[in-house]
């Protein structure tokens, strides 16, 4: 039984990645029914939040249904982090993490994100003050290190864990990388095996089939997956992996059918929560997944994702019942 302080997770857990306009409400709704094990906001900005910016104090919202639910908190200042601690315990989410993993120049520039992994020191040290700031499990997500040449993820994984946090999931990464070449599971491994480590290790990066689910856990022996990515337009991700896991068979596709109404679900939720603007602007990124595997389906979605109007998305939508055949 896999643990985060005193949340039971079951075996081998299967974590949405947090992601930016990615990981809302509406969509964290649809992985957790789906089989998502743990949830976590988009990555939020410390400064936004202690600014009482309007898009930052959005990204607090979070219900009941998702549990358990991580707030992922991003910054270099201490005081602003430790601030942004106490506006995100008022939001009562069952863990808080710490982003040192984000990529982005904008992120990395401020020292946030991936940038903190250039000052190993501060990055335990803020991390430290922030353990005993709350009383709620306090986790990190980073990335292998910086560039090749300062990979020390064993040893920051061990001083992390040291100064109270409750798990880490690590992405297979450096920052230099971004998102390009293959994810390297070995470190990650390495830090799964190092004897002195006792907190749950998940796996980020690459998990894009339930072999590949299956091979982290199995080859690499780590304690969960954190899936990105993969999940984009396809929530039914995390059972495929269930499946895969309890019986070694793929289970069968969505239907056509399903695939319509969760869009369309996704879509009513979005605007719900976000507004009709936004909430079509920010479904428009699923659609090529939802429908992925679909022939001759490319008129459709340019339809989709280029009306600005939430009839038209769901005009389309429904033609696709009316005129798709199921694929084979």
């Amino acid at each position: 039984m896999v643990k985060i302080s005193d949340i039971s997770l079951g075996e081998f857990p299967l974590l949405l990645a947090p992601m930016e306009d990615v990981s809302d409400p509406p969509f964290r709704a649809l992985c957790k029914e789906n089989g998502a094990d743990v949830v976590y906001t988009e990555f939020i900005s410390s400064e936004g939040l202690i600014r009482d910016a309007a898009k930052s104090v959005q990204k607090l919202d979070i219900y009941e249904k998702e549990r358990p639910v991580g707030i992922q908190i991003f910054g270099a200042n201490l005081d602003s982090m430790l601030r942004s601690v106490e506006i995100v315990e008022a939001s009562k989410p069952d863990i808080i993490d710490i982003n040192f993993g984000c990529p982005v120049k904008k992120v990395v520039s401020k020292g946030a994100g991936a940038g903190i992994l250039r000052d190993i020191p501060l990055m335990v040290k803020l991390t430290a003050e922030m353990v005993k700031h709350t009383s709620l499990p306090l986790t990190v997500k980073t990335r292998l290190g910086w560039d090749h040449d300062s990979i020390k993820i064993v040893e920051v994984a061990e001083r992390l864990q040291d100064v109270g946090v409750k798990a880490i999931s690590i992405h297979g990464r450096t920052r230099a990388q971004m998102y390009k070449g293959d994810a390297d599971w070995k470190p990650i491994s390495a830090v799964k095996n190092n004897s002195r480590m006792h907190i749950p290790i998940f796996g980020n990066g690459d998990v894009n089939s339930p072999e590949r689910a299956m091979e982290m856990r199995d080859r690499y022996g780590l304690d969960g997956a954190m899936i990105g990515r993969a999940s984009i337009g396809n929530p039914w991700f995390f059972n495929q992996v269930k499946n895969y896991f309890k019986k070694g068979t793929y289970s069968d596709y969505p239907t056509l059918k399903d695939r319509v109404e969760v869009a369309k679900r996704h879509l009513e939720m979005s605007i719900a929560w976000k507004g009709e603007v936004l909430g079509v602007l920010e479904t428009r990124r699923h659609y090529a997944n939802y429908f992925k595997g679909i022939p001759d389906f490319k008129l459709y979605r340019k339809a989709m994702v280029t009306t600005n109007d939430s009839n038209g998305v769901f005009e389309t939508l429904n033609r696709v019942l009316d005129e798709v055949a199921e694929p084979a």
